[in-house]
This record gives structure tokens, sequence and C-alpha cells, in this order.
């Protein structure tokens, strides 16, 4: 498998503060991959730098193998920065007809490619309409629908969801799985349990370094590991856990959350056990994941 991005040895100073220390990391094609961290970490920074918005101090970065800004690169590569607007005093088919001629197409193209990329975000119906008269979610989708233009290989998003409502954030989820294979996505976002939905790779950075790598809940043993979550506490169930068969630990996270880790060589219907040994004890359960949540990984 080819690479997607590599960053060899990456800084950037603003004046004498660092934004970024040294961020090496290759990300493979066929990927959907998180950028995670606290604000001021360096997110939009790197985001930046791969978007080829702003130039790293040192170090190199390549990505689909040409460097950012490229012109191998044209077309390959959409980008949704975290505050993109769109302008006020054009309707969304002239936008977006323009960032299409922009990118080549032909005027009948350009109008074609608009419907299309606003199909995909379930919008064709503003094609005339001007940002004022759609709301804030639809705006967002639309601004979407612009890094979609020429089907690139890597899509970048910036804080796709924020500040959107259960439904928008929903439909932008949904786009993402639906064009998952076509193209591969870097999202930058606060939200750990959107991004446990649609990543299955994750770049913590704190401080400016990235710290952590996670790919999915594999082991390198046969280690497995599932998260079960009570319903109300029980003083009793951290003794009915360890008496299950090829459990290796039970931790606690509170009275009510367990971090279960056992064996699935010596015992590969483990949660099946798991729930009869609940329902024996009376013990109701809320929740039942297989490995650990995305925020434990990081922030344990």
């Amino acid at each position: 498998m080819s690479s997607l991005i590599c960053c060899q040895g990456i800084n950037k100073f603003y004046g004498s503060k660092q934004a970024l220390k040294d961020v090496t990391f290759e990300l493979e094609q066929g990927t959907t991959t998180a950028l995670v961290g606290p604000n001021g970490a360096g997110k939009t920074t790197l985001f930046s730098i791969l978007c080829n918005y702003h130039l790293p101090s040192s170090g190199e970065v390549t990505i689909l193998g040409h460097k950012p800004g490229s012109n191998a690169l044209f077309g390959q590569v959409g980008a949704l920065p975290q505050d993109a607007q769109l302008d006020p005093r054009f309707a969304i088919k002239h936008q977006l007809e323009l960032y299409a001629k922009l990118q080549g197409f032909s005027k009948k193209q350009a109008a074609i490619e608009c419907q299309r990329v606003l199909e995909l975000v379930d919008l064709s119906q503003t094609l005339n309409e001007r940002p004022g008269a759609l709301s804030h979610g639809m705006r967002k989708r639309v601004t979407i629908a612009q890094a979609l233009i020429g089907s690139p290989k890597l899509v970048m998003l910036d804080e796709p969801t924020a500040g959107l409502d259960p439904a928008n954030a929903k439909n932008i989820r949904q786009l993402v799985m639906d064009l998952n294979g076509e193209a591969n996505f870097v999202i930058s976002s606060h939200n750990l349990d959107e991004l446990e939905k649609l990543c299955d790779t994750v770049l913590l950075l704190e401080q400016g370094k990235l710290t952590q790598q996670k790919v999915g809940h594999v082991s390198a043993d046969n280690t497995r590991t599932m998260t079960l979550l009570l319903d109300g506490s029980n003083d009793s169930a951290i003794a009915v856990l360890k008496q299950l068969s090829a459990i290796i630990s039970v931790e606690p996270l509170n009275k009510q959350e367990f971090i279960l880790n056992y064996d699935g060589s010596l015992n590969p219907n483990f949660d099946i056990e798991l729930l009869q040994a609940l329902q024996q004890h009376n013990l109701n359960y809320r929740q039942l994941t297989k490995g650990l949540s995305l925020e434990q990984q990081l922030f344990a």
C-alpha cells in the first residue's frame, strides 16, 4: 500500500514560539485519520502545512509522494478550513462552479460537477440560493461539497461538525462513511465519540509534539478488551467479573464502568459468558463495547 502522507521532522516557528516540534508520522492510503489534541496543541498549524497554507520552518512533507502545492497534486487534495465562509453576494451554483473552473473544468463540466457535489451533501435544492438563505448547518455542508469538487484522493476537514445540530452532524458523518474507500480523510475534531465512529488511525498532538499514534483496537498478542457499563453500581460486580474464564484483569473506572482484559484464545465466546454471568447475578448492563473508547486510549 502506497504512502498517503509522510512528515519527517516537521518544526514550525511563529517568531520565538514553536508551534510544532519534530513531528514525524506516515499514513498509508486507505485510512481515515483523526487529528486530535487540546486547544493550542498545533492541530491547525499541522493542518495548514498539509494544505500548503503555511510552510514548515524545517522538515519535509510529502502527500501522495509529492510536496504540498506541487502541480502533481492539482485536483488531488481537497480541504475544509475550520472557518471557511461562502461569499454572501453570490448564489451557491455560481461559487461552486467557479471553484470547479479553477480546477480545470469546462463551463459545462463545472455545472455538472456542482450538481454532483451538492447531491453528495443532499443539498441539490440550494443550487440557486445565496448563503444567507441557508442555515448554519447547510452552509457547512456546502463548504464540504466544495472540498469534494474533482473527487480528490485526500480530503482534509477541520472541525467539520463544530456548532452543528445532531441531524446535520449525522449527515456529515454518514457522508464520510459513504465516501470511505473513494477518498482518504484527515479529520481534525474535539468530538472523540464522532472520531471513534469514523477513523481507524489517530494522531494526538500535545504542545506541538506528536505523542501517540493509535490504529484501531488491535492487540499484538491474544489480549482482548471490553468495556462494560452497568446500570447502577453493585459492590459484588468486580468479584463476579474476576470469576470469568480467560479473564486477565478487571479495571474499575468508577462504580459502574469496568475495563475487562481477557485472553481471546482461551475463550472466543467471552462476551456470551459475560452476559450469562450478568444475568445470573442480576447485574443489569447499560452498554457493552469491544475495546477501549478513543477517550480511554488517548487520555487514560
